[in-house]
Order: C-alpha cells, then sequence, then structure tokens
C-alpha cells in the first residue's frame, strides 16, 4: 500500500451502528433498512458456507 492510499479521505459508511436517526428522514431509513438485510443476507450465506465447509471436515475425519 502507497503512502499515497493513507491519504485518501475515507468513504463514509453508509451506515454506523448506534448512529443517531433522529433527523432521517423516512426514505433514508428504508434505504439503510435495505442496505442492513443485504448486509444480514450476505453475512448469512458466508456463515453457511463456512458450516458447510466445517461440517465436510469434521464428516471426514469422524469415518
Amino acid at each position: 500500500m502507497s503512502s499515497l492510499d493513507d491519504e485518501r479521505p475515507k468513504k463514509p459508511a453508509a451506515h454506523e451502528i448506534g448512529s443517531d436517526l433522529s433527523m432521517l428522514f423516512v426514505d433514508e431509513l428504508d434505504s439503510r433498512i435495505r442496505l442492513l438485510r443485504e448486509e444480514i443476507t450476505r453475512l448469512e450465506a458466508e456463515k453457511e458456507t463456512k458450516a458447510a465447509g466445517r461440517r465436510a471436515a469434521d464428516s471426514l475425519f469422524r469415518s
């Protein structure tokens, strides 16, 4: 990683857990809900992939 990478401003997160929601409009809340649901789906898919790998390894070593 070059020093230029460190100097670029960080893209703000679309949503930060625990942030103040009182100033957001309904459509902004809907957008964040959609984003978080997509992230939950992605996390659950990765969890299942890892669990399947674990089950396969466990069954291999139990034989």
